[in-house]
């Protein structure tokens, strides 16, 4: 079997999009992606309103809540590649993801109703343990299935992209959504957490059902390939996966980029209330970068389609990094200019997790050719580790940092104080892209290096 290293790949040339009459329908397309609207109203509420409710409302002490939420998170780590390896394994009738995100709908949904409408007598620890453990996995059985599942709808090198980006558009939506309905609710009720929590867990579980309807009817599920080597178990394929350097590169990119997009998001609201004194903007500024961010997924579409995935991922990157050293030059009370970076944040957002989620599945497809395995489920539960590391590194260094520098939300800081904190917020995202783009920055695999691997794996998929 022939075997392609990671040097082997010609040099990139003109970029082209597939025909468009191969291309799969968009109204199928838009019901597949539809999965990551209910995933993406849970993600955000989970961090912002169940630990306040569970605290305030049922007496849960707070370092129980984040006790019992980092073990969540290490169960979800583990579950990844598990879910991963066993759904490229799976053979049925009805495919291989299809049988995984069906389970995972049925767990996925059971956990958003005993989380966000807890029955009061049984609330606890261990209620909570039990609910998030639920929830976690079901999360991950849909989610790691769907993410491998687009890889292979669109083989093509561009295909790839396009199914991405419907799924990446979904999901900015449901960001949306979940972020104007809370805040709606505010101007009727403000403060009421738990009424807060119930409209978040009513949208989540008024779309989960049509999603996953949608989803698991738009296309049918390509037919395995043939193993070409014996199976290895879980634990030695994960180790052989980690070792494959072109994935670890589009990993690390990713964690930098979702990092650098945690330390804006952790630091926005400081930034507008404390050193811009715009506090009647501190929620709108976030609102309205996610308002462009839905427009961001077709219009890095089709700079993609000119420039290939890592070209375009390297400009989305330097241009964010661009926008965040622009803050630099910001100065209280300046809203115009905090508004229009505001929108060019927007609209470069997510550019290089499009890219880099789409250049998984040409990943995987080297691996395939070299291994003889296809790894793609166990590909794309890797890869959803940066979802999980990347905002823990940027969080976990952003906050510490600026309270390190003197500032304190709760009480007057002084100059230098807000000072810091405005550093911090333009130049830690910047940071962040500029590695993120340099990271990929020499990425051999371009389209017509995935050309010759396709070339490859239709030659072995005849013999």
């Amino acid at each position: 079997m022939a075997t392609l290293a990671f040097h082997d790949f010609p040099v990139p040339t003109a970029q082209r999009a597939a025909p468009v009459s191969s291309r799969p329908a968009a109204l199928r397309l838009i019901g597949f992606a539809s999965m990551a609207v209910p995933i993406a109203g849970a993600g955000l509420p989970l961090a912002l309103f169940v630990p306040q409710l569970y605290a305030t409302h049922f007496g849960m002490s707070l370092a129980t809540i984040g006790f019992i939420f980092l073990l969540g998170r290490l169960w979800d780590v583990i579950s990844d590649p598990i879910v991963g390896v066993l759904s490229d394994r799976t053979r049925s009738r009805f495919g291989r993801r299809r049988p995984w995100i069906a389970g995972g709908g049925v767990l996925f949904g059971l956990g958003s109703a005993l989380l966000f409408f807890p029955p009061a007598a049984l609330v606890g620890p261990v209620y909570l343990g039990a609910v998030l453990f639920v929830f976690y996995l079901g999360w991950t059985m849909i989610g790691v299935p769907f993410s491998a599942w687009a890889g292979e709808i669109d083989r093509d090198y561009h295909g790839r992209t396009r199914v991405v980006t419907y799924q990446l558009t979904l999901q900015s939506i449901g960001l949306l959504l979940v972020l104007v309905l809370p805040t709606l609710l505010d101007q009727v009720r403000p403060g009421d957490a738990a009424l807060k929590l119930q409209v978040v867990g009513g949208f989540i579980l008024a779309t989960l059902v049509p999603a996953l309807f949608a989803g698991l009817l738009a296309f049918r599920e390509p037919p395995p390939p043939v193993t070409l080597k014996a199976r290895v178990g879980i634990w030695r394929t994960t180790k052989i996966v980690f070792s494959d350097r072109l994935l670890l590169r589009v990993l690390a990119s990713d964690v930098a980029v979702t990092a650098g997009q945690s330390i804006r998001a952790g630091l926005i609201v400081f930034f507008a209330v404390n050193y811009m004194r715009l506090p009647a903007w501190a929620s709108g500024l976030y609102l309205l970068q996610f308002v462009f961010g839905v427009l961001a997924g077709p219009i890095w579409l089709r700079i993609g389609y000119r420039l290939g995935k890592r070209r375009t991922a390297i400009a989305g990157e330097l241009t964010q990094a661009a926008i965040n050293f622009g803050l630099l030059f910001v100065f209280p009370g300046m809203l115009a200019a905090m508004i229009a970076l505001t929108i060019a944040q927007g609209l470069t957002q997510g550019s290089g997790n499009l890219m880099l989620r789409a250049m998984v599945g040409d990943v995987a497809d080297v691996h395939r050719v070299e291994t003889g395995h296809d790894r793609t489920g166990l590909f794309f539960s890797v890869f959803s580790l940066s979802m999980k590391l990347g905002p823990a590194l940027g969080i976990g260094l952003a906050l510490p940092l600026v309270a390190w520098l003197g500032f304190n939300p709760k009480a007057a800081s002084q100059p230098e104080a807000l000072e810091a904190l405005k550093y911090v917020f333009a130049l830690g995202p910047a940071i962040a892209h500029v590695i993120a783009a340099s990271l990929i920055w020499r990425f051999p695999l371009d389209e017509a290096g995935h050309a010759e691997v396709a070339r490859t794996l239709a030659t072995q998929s005849a013999t």
